[in-house]
């Protein structure tokens, strides 16, 4: 193996296959691996995991993650049988299928939540950790490659560390993270960040060579997803937010180069922080979980000073010249652990715009990330809670209507809550912007929906506003039979309108 990536001599020795590095991972064993959304995570050994599986061997693998990893463990391991039980997100197709179908029991959980609970062992025992590395130093030390998330908890919980060396990341890698470790409480003392580009840790996650009984070289790449063209609805929510932006500025409640940016993940999300490049902000800082492709961007063109992150997951085109890229943006980004970069205490500190994606609102500003008509799971909640909570500003962007027109993502009740009316306070479709602060839930409602509702769907909403407000309860009026009946309509005909 390349000297530059195993530097520490004892542990040459342990050089193996990935076939053999397997055979570490015992049936019924929490296995937490590395990978962020999906970026950095391991290939080589769940892939081996899954041939044991489909050969007919009953691992039935807990398998925990930072957020979304790739196809080789949450397609490979899920279609296999030999995950039966995930920790705290997910994005696969595969995945979501059988999660759905109750053969892999899902936890969907606050990212940062997961950091903390892990560490105290309210999970359980990690008995071993993959993580993937583009080196190891002399001393040990693992480097991470394009995602931290929570590999170092995982490598200082898990008894074992498998450890792969992954040579299609690209060395310059090194120098871009900063390990911070927070000890559970009553040890806790305040996280000395008080900037974005401030470094607080060291650039590498401190392991002892004694706990890792295999490394494996691969070369693997990272299995991202292509992101969607930037679309008329995309660009039109984009200028709203700018446009509510640029009045806040005006308004003197946001300084002129704003507060750091926080985006979530997916396409719409990438192009809303897209629209930024022909906005009149510059000098832009961004405390975010995942650095996407619009991120780059808007450092390239110089709207973007520096960008904090835990994970780099570009789409596909954007990583064939990722190699080349980083020596360019190495200064401009940092990558920490998901329990900094998620930790709500430093959006609340930093001042953090949090700007997320939601499935669904209702007309008091309860927003669903999660459940489609309520049952079923299609990702996870993921970090936006951790970023709403404590954001200086928590924003929610949504196209007005999904399947061609034929659901309405403004209802009188979402059918399932992830970010609660008290914590929301600016929805953006690509029809407005609903300003909720200072609202009364009536109030919001009529806000919601003037601004941000579909022209065919806003008389249908008035409607049950009033409907509901015939009822004894002024104060949040609902009338919960219409509310169900939306839901109904849909299930019977495939639309949320009425006939």
């Amino acid at each position: 193996m390349d000297q530059r990536r195993l530097r520490c001599k004892e542990l040459e020795e342990k050089v193996m296959s990935a076939e053999e590095a397997a055979q570490f991972i015992k049936p019924g064993m929490t296995v937490g691996t590395s990978g962020f959304t999906p970026a950095g995570y391991p290939k080589a050994v769940p892939l081996e995991l899954a041939k044991r599986a489909e050969n007919g061997e009953e691992l039935k693998l807990t398998i925990m993650t930072g957020a979304s990893v790739g196809p080789e463990i949450d397609a490979r391991l899920a279609e296999s049988g030999a995950m039966v039980r995930r920790y705290p997100y997910q994005t696969n197709g595969t995945s979501r299928k059988k999660i759905n179908e109750g053969s892999v029991k899902y936890v969907d959980m606050h990212l940062s939540h997961s950091s903390q609970q892990i560490k105290a062992g309210f999970l359980g025992p990690v008995h071993v950790a993959i993580i993937e590395a583009v080196a190891i130093t002399k001393d040990g030390g693992i480097v991470p490659s394009t995602s931290v998330g929570n590999s170092n908890i995982y490598v200082e919980k898990a008894e074992k560390v498998i450890v792969e060396i992954n040579t299609s990341q690209p060395l310059e890698l090194e120098g871009t993270h900063d390990i911070y470790d927070i000890p559970l409480p009553p040890h806790r003392k305040p996280i000395p960040l008080t900037k974005v580009d401030q470094r607080i840790g060291v650039p590498y996650i401190p392991c002892d060579p004694d706990k890792i009984v295999a490394i494996v070289e691969t070369d693997i790449t990272d299995k991202s997803r292509p992101v969607a063209p930037i679309d008329e609805i995309s660009e039109k929510m984009a200028k709203n937010l700018i446009e509510f932006l640029s009045n806040e500025v005006k308004e003197n409640r946001l300084p002129e180069n704003l507060l750091p940016l926080q985006s979530g993940v997916g396409s719409v999300a990438n192009a809303v922080l897209a629209g930024l490049a022909n906005s009149p902000f510059e000098h832009l800082t961004v405390f975010s979980e995942v650095l996407q492709d619009s991120v780059f961007s808007l450092i390239d063109c110089g709207k973007v000073d520096f960008a904090s992150g835990t994970s780099i997951t570009l789409s596909p085109e954007k990583l064939e010249t990722f190699p080349e890229d980083i020596k360019r943006f190495k200064d401009k980004i940092i990558l920490r652990p998901q329990e900094i970069s998620n930790n709500p205490g430093l959006a609340r500190r930093l001042g953090v715009i949090a700007m997320n994606t939601a499935l669904e609102v209702d007309i008091y500003g309860n927003v669903n990330s999660t459940h489609v008509s309520g049952t079923r799971m299609m990702n996870g909640i993921g970090g936006s809670g951790d970023f709403t909570r404590g954001g200086y500003l928590s924003i929610f962007t949504t196209a007005s209507t999904a399947k061609g027109g034929a659901v309405s993502s403004i209802v009188p009740m979402v059918s399932h809550i992830d970010h609660t009316e008290h914590d929301t306070m600016v929805i953006v479709t690509e029809q407005g912007v609903a300003d909720l602060r200072g609202l009364d839930p009536v109030e919001r409602a009529e806000c919601l929906i003037e601004k941000c509702a579909h022209p065919d769907y806003k008389d249908q909403l008035r409607g049950y506003l009033e409907e509901a407000l015939q009822h004894k309860g002024k104060h949040t009026p609902h009338n919960l039979e219409k509310a169900l009946s939306w839901y109904t309509r849909l299930a019977e005909t495939g639309t949320m309108k009425e006939s």
